[in-house]
């Protein structure tokens, strides 16, 4: 299981105190596939883009009218955290709904 995020998140470092198989992949140190965040941009849509993080409040219009990707792809710290990768599903945040999805 991968936990994609920061390492100084406090969600991602909740996220991994309850699973403590996981690998955290920090997003803004190691970056994150192309592949994979066409995949969960597919599969979570705007909701993938963190527009209420810092990072979003430091950009210009010009640059949040761009694409999703190119935007996450240059500030991986724009995506919403944690994404996790678990047996090929993909699950984002950490919600109650994710927590029960995941067994906890």
């Amino acid at each position: 299981m991968k936990l994609y995020g920061l390492k100084n998140c406090d969600t991602c470092r909740k996220a991994l105190r309850a699973l403590p198989d996981a690998h955290l992949v920090d997003v803004r140190a190691d970056g994150i596939s192309f592949e994979l965040l066409q995949a969960a941009e597919a599969q979570f849509g705007a909701a993938l883009l963190n527009t209420r993080s810092t990072t979003w409040r430091g950009l210009d219009d010009s640059q949040r009218a761009r694409p999703a990707l190119e935007l996450l792809q240059e500030h991986p710290a724009l995506m919403k955290r944690p994404l996790i990768e678990a047996n090929g599903t993909l699950y984002l945040g950490w919600t109650k709904d994710v927590q029960a999805a995941l067994g906890l």
